[in-house]
């Protein structure tokens, strides 16, 4: 593996559990930063096609819904719809008429690089207003000890539900790549010709064995099923995330979605995983739980 790619990875690594642990509008930044450039890349894909989406439209009110999950995760639904009613006026009222393609890639690109991300800051935002010491919404431990004596229900809940995803997503994604490599024989799809049946299972496999131990340690309501369908969520979810992106790459006809991050191409080449689990974890732990621990 070239220097360059590891190098990058531990840098993006650091760089990403910083802006967890600080949360608030750290957190929010850096998930900006991150849809900002995604939503380039995609575009540049689509255009690619010929193509013509609203790009400014579309980028400007996903940093908006971004702004606004951050001061109330409750009010990002209804942004929503008035996004995507902003972005069919621009493209009803251009000198260019629109074509069907336009508005779909336009809203396409609002809903899969602008709003699906959103829920990071959301599942981040959990409890985050009682738990922040640090301006901005900031928040630092005063508990570090915790750690140590495997007490994780003391750190807000948003920090540890989001680290656990994380968790879960890397070693579903290293443990495909690995497995699959040395023992992988059976094509799961053509949209990527490099992934195995054996690789997706005991990629899935890494994800579940992950959450199950987490769940444990944040005491999770009869936590080996929970664990156990939290890890299935976010193992499924990071492969059709990981075959999403290989679809548009794929009918673009590029390789990498783009060049930014030296050994691993683009934004999205690096964040593809993450698009689809955010959703799925936040009312897991939002609704999901709270219905287990009232009925269990």
């Amino acid at each position: 593996m070239p220097w360059s790619r590891i190098i990058s990875g531990i840098v993006a690594i650091i760089m990403a559990l910083s802006a967890t642990l600080l949360g608030g509008w750290y957190f929010t930044i850096a998930i900006a930063i991150v849809v900002f450039l995604g939503q380039q890349e995609y575009f540049n894909l689509v255009r690619s096609r010929g193509i013509t989406p609203s790009v400014k439209t579309t980028m400007i009110v996903s940093q908006v819904l971004l702004a606004i999950c951050t001061l109330d995760g409750s009010l990002a639904d209804a942004i929503m719809p008035i996004a995507g009613t902003l972005i069919c006026f621009y493209l009803l009222f251009q000198p260019k008429l629109a074509t069907i393609a336009d508005i779909s890639a336009s809203i396409m690109g609002l809903f899969y690089v602008g709003y699906l991300p959103s829920y990071w800051v959301r599942l981040r935002g959990i409890d985050h207003a009682i738990s922040s010491n640090l301006p901005l919404g900031g928040y630092w431990p005063s508990n570090w000890q915790d750690i140590g004596q495997g007490n994780l229900t003391s750190f807000p809940t948003g920090l540890t539900a989001t680290i656990l995803t994380f968790l879960c997503i890397w070693a579903a994604d290293i443990g495909a790549y690995t497995f699959g490599k040395f023992f992988g024989k059976t094509r799961l799809s053509d949209i990527s010709p490099k992934k195995t049946v054996e690789g997706a299972v005991f990629g899935i496999s890494a994800s579940v064995a992950v959450a199950i131990t987490g769940a444990y340690f944040l005491n999770f309501p009869d936590w080996l099923i929970t664990g156990f369908t939290l890890g299935l969520i976010i193992g499924i979810a990071s492969l059709l995330g990981d075959l999403t992106e290989s679809l548009l790459k794929r009918d673009a006809g590029v390789k990498d979605s783009g060049q930014l991050i030296p050994g691993h191409g683009g934004i999205l080449d690096r964040t593809d995983s993450y698009i689809f689990t955010a959703p799925l974890v936040y009312y897991f732990i939002t609704l999901l739980l709270p219905l287990l621990e009232k009925t269990l």
